[in-house]
């Protein structure tokens, strides 16, 4: 059974999609486009495609991720969908505005799932002030604070539990890159294992006075034997989106 890794970009107002009507979006797509994709046995089949981490709702990104499974039986060389250039052309056609397949390759050596790979994750959001009419407390002497205290305590809440965990090893990198209308916008490194620290538990550390403003997702990140790599490199000319590096980078 072959398999195509596929990431994609997720911009715009389609930010707000769930997880899971993402998924269907997908599914539709892959309909749409005539792809052969496998499909699970029993009382319920459904197609093999699995994500990678998830995405918060209301979250940007250039590097979502997903593994689809395709059916051999239904694949010959005269089936121009197998093309990865002409199936990423026609996938994103299919995709609502603002998702837009990046890049494509196909590799049957694959053990582990995108889940289970993925270490790490560079973010880069903006925060303001809670109170719109308050001046905008001193990030960057925040950030400082952060990167020089040996222990982050913040409360999180897990499967319906409030749970008081130190969040400092999951910050990897934390600097502040740029001060918008928007905000300020800081760039950071999150760890995904072994628990993973989301954009909103980081700025929740940064003060009660400060939320979030936007936030997209730049990077996933493999690291393994202090080697560091993407799931799935960017080609220069990925997509017919492109605008969609130019917003987010």
């Amino acid at each position: 059974m072959s398999r195509v890794r596929i990431r994609f970009a997720k911009l715009g107002k389609v930010r707000w999609t769930s997880h899971r009507d993402t998924a269907r979006m997908w599914e539709r797509a892959f309909r749409r486009v005539r792809l052969p994709v496998a499909y699970s046995q029993g009382f319920s089949p459904r197609p093999r495609v699995s994500f990678g981490l998830a995405l918060s709702t209301g979250y940007e990104s250039v590097a979502e991720y997903l593994d689809v499974e395709l059916n051999d039986d239904l694949q010959d060389e005269g089936n121009a969908l197998l093309d990865l250039e002409s199936l990423s052309a026609g996938l994103s056609a299919a995709l609502p505005e603002g998702v837009d397949v990046l890049a494509m390759s196909a590799d049957n050596d694959r053990s582990l799932s995108l889940q289970e790979e993925v270490t790490v994750c560079t973010w880069r959001l903006a925060v303001g002030p809670v109170d719109p009419g308050s001046q905008l407390p001193d990030i960057g002497a925040r950030v400082d604070e952060l990167l020089a205290a040996e222990s982050i305590v913040i409360t999180r809440t897990r499967k319906g539990r409030d749970i008081v965990e130190n969040i400092r090893p999951a910050i990897l990198e934390l600097r502040q890159v740029d001060e918008t209308s928007d905000g300020v916008w800081l760039e950071c490194e999150l760890a995904t294992q072994p628990r993973s620290l989301r954009p909103t538990e980081l700025v929740l550390a940064l003060g009660s006075d400060v939320e979030e403003r936007f936030v997209r997702r730049l990077y996933q990140w493999i690291e393994r034997d202090g080697a560091r790599w993407e799931p799935l490199a960017v080609p220069l000319a990925a997509t017919d989106a492109p605008h969609a590096l130019e917003r987010a980078l």
